[in-house]
């Protein structure tokens, strides 16, 4: 048997974004309308002997019982194999109004097997607060499946312990917004750019005629993340002028220059703005191969002596020539990639190579690993 330890594979992106016009709406959002997280606690019943019998999953089924006006004797423990503990969670999307229905997920908490035709029963959802927003019930989607031998080995597509109930949710109440309660609203871009906030703020006033220089400016760039814009306070109106503003278009500024190296997976991200000062890189590729060798040993029996296998490791050490390449001030992404394809370099080499660049100061962009 043979183990060769080298460079992993890695998977190389080039980014070239053309600037391009692109909407409001896509690059921004309106500071205070958001979504809220609403999660609670709750049982799964009707499962095919896939629940389980934890503790707390007996306590809440005595507690189900009691609110029923059902009284289990102290002494007497249930089986319920059919019944799962599990955890609910949902978004509440805004301005949704009681008597709507959300998309709700359901995970089990102890030790079920599956949730696999199981219905939840009704849950409770809270918000940071404390406070009841919705309420959960309904029957489970399963995506996975699990299946279990005599002999405890198991089978397990994807992750049966996981379901979601589509509209499962009933909104009871809704969350309060500030949406309409002050004279401006604040777009906060996805990406701070001081620029990019700079060209929003002057598409703006440019779009609906505001004038700087006589005082009269409809947006007003806050950071390099928020843009204040003045709208009209009555509900109807605003609605009206978020829909026309939303769908202006403008050409956001080019972000900084950035190498991304994802190490986990062997990704590297180059923008295309990438440059590089004067450097010489030498770089070669380092194999080493392992070998495993069987050998037995039989000594005669007669002497009273045993057949004995012992193993034999050979290491190889392969090191490929190096060669060395210059860069010329300034050079561009196109130019690294070139040059590096020109000396043999494996994409795994670009790696180290842009580390090392970045420690001798000869990379001019920020190097991120992830």
């Amino acid at each position: 048997m043979k183990k060769v330890i080298s460079s992993v594979l890695i998977c190389l992106l080039f980014l070239s974004p053309l600037a391009q016009a692109q909407r409001i709406k896509d690059l921004a959002s309106i500071q205070g309308v958001r979504s809220n997280q609403l999660v609670g606690y709750g049982l799964v019943v009707g499962l095919a002997g896939t629940g389980e019998q934890s503790p707390f999953t007996e306590q809440s089924f005595r507690t189900m019982l009691s609110n029923f006006g059902i009284m289990m004797p102290s002494g007497l423990k249930p089986k319920i194999k059919n019944v799962a503990a599990v955890a609910v969670h949902a978004d509440l999307p805004p301005f949704l109004k009681p008597g709507q229905r959300i998309d709700v997920t359901v995970s089990s908490v102890g030790e079920a097997g599956s949730l696999s035709g199981g219905t939840l029963l009704q849950t409770f959802m809270k918000g940071l607060d404390g406070e009841i927003y919705a309420i959960a019930q309904g029957s489970l989607v399963v995506s996975g499946f699990g299946v279990e031998g005599a002999d405890g080995s198991r089978v397990v597509n994807n992750t049966p312990t996981v379901g979601r109930i589509p509209n499962g949710g009933i909104v009871e109440r809704a969350v309060a917004s500030g949406f309409g309660q002050t004279d401006y609203l604040t777009l906060n871009l996805n990406s701070p750019d001081f620029s990019t906030a700079k060209i929003l703020a002057d598409t703006i006033n440019m779009r609906l005629g505001s004038d700087p220089d006589k005082g009269f400016r409809i947006a007003t760039p806050m950071d390099a993340a928020s843009v204040r814009v003045s709208a009209p306070r009555d509900i109807g109106q605003r609605v009206d002028f978020l829909a026309t503003l939303e769908n202006f278009e403008f050409t956001p500024a080019d972000l900084a220059a950035k190498v991304v190296i994802n190490s986990r997976t062997g990704t590297i991200v180059i923008g295309k703005d990438v440059r590089l000062l004067p450097a010489a890189i030498t770089h070669g590729g380092l194999t080493v191969t392992i070998a495993e060798d069987q050998n037995i040993s039989q000594p005669n029996a007669l002497a009273g002596g045993q057949t004995v296998v012992a193993g034999q490791s050979v290491i190889d050490v392969n090191l490929d020539d190096s060669r060395m390449f210059k860069f010329d001030p300034g050079v561009s992404l196109d130019e690294l990639v070139r040059a590096v394809n020109e000396v043999g370099a494996a994409p795994g080499d670009l790696m180290a190579i842009l580390e090392a660049l970045r420690e001798a100061g000869a990379l001019q962009g920020q190097l991120i690993v992830i």
